[in-house]
């Protein structure tokens, strides 16, 4: 698997089974350092905050714990227990971190030194939630790794505001197994369909979903992470599948 974020200048990327996170340069694409993460096995998601801590923090799935790196300094890890099987991870409008915690149905919310802000048990109409992220209405959009696989707006009481399956007004099919999201300014998401290899885009203000024409070697394989830089006009998908590469899509064809 490979996990993607970025933070500043910096793209960073964490691995299976590596107890550290790759630091790439956001121009260059060149290696720059290696950042120790004591304990870290199984990275299903990167998030970074630019504001509280300068940090980075890292879910491990099997272990039940969040990983903060400060990165303004001396990379201190601090590291506290979370719900069970803590799938992605993001960065809220409050700066805080939301865990998706996939095998007890609930979303979690941490300060950045590890304090549970908020608990969200979410209800019927959502089942194996992967990852979470905010909207600009305080509402979550949360992906379900099931097949068919749908793609769920909730509130913070839990509740199913709206719900995203196969296209009525596409061609694209069913999803299968959508993990990662990446939200827009303009509240319209980015899914990595896993099992589809292929990244959908779906319109909030119409509910139309397409396919991105996201041309590579080999084509997408298992999209897994997913992180969208809208500053730069790019997109990085991290590959659970084939040479677990990172791709970059740069250009305007990203919605």
């Amino acid at each position: 698997m490979t996990a993607v974020t970025t933070l500043g200048d910096e793209v960073l990327v964490g691995r299976y089974n590596s107890q550290q996170v790759e630091v790439y340069d956001v121009e260059t694409f060149t290696l720059q350092r290696h950042i120790a993460v004591p304990g870290l096995l199984w990275p299903y998601a990167l998030a970074a905050c630019s504001v509280n801590m300068y940090c980075i923090y890292a879910s491990n799935w099997y272990s039940d714990i969040v990983h903060r790196v400060e990165l303004s300094g001396s990379n201190a890890v601090k590291k506290w227990s979370v719900a069970g099987s803590p799938a992605c991870l993001s960065v809220n409008k409050a700066h805080n971190l939301v865990v998706t915690c996939c095998n007890e149905n609930k979303l979690q919310e941490y300060t950045t030194y590890g304090s549970l802000v908020k608990e969200i048990c979410l209800q019927a109409g959502v089942t194996s939630p992967w990852h979470a992220v905010q909207l600009s209405t305080g509402d979550y959009v949360v992906s379900q790794c099931t097949s068919p696989g749908v793609i769920s707006v909730v509130g913070v009481d839990g509740q199913v505001i709206h719900s995203y399956g196969q296209s009525q007004t596409s061609d694209v099919g069913q999803m299968k197994h959508p993990t990662s999201l990446a939200v827009t300014k303009n509240d319209n998401i980015l899914v990595a369909d896993e099992d589809n290899n292929r990244i959908l885009s779906i319109i909030r203000s119409t509910g139309f979903v397409k396919e991105l024409a996201l041309s590579v070697d080999g084509g997408i394989q298992k999209p897994g992470g997913l992180c969208l830089d809208e500053s730069r006009g790019r997109l990085y998908v991290g590959e659970w599948g084939g040479q677990h590469r990172v791709l970059v899509f740069e250009g305007g064809n990203l919605l």
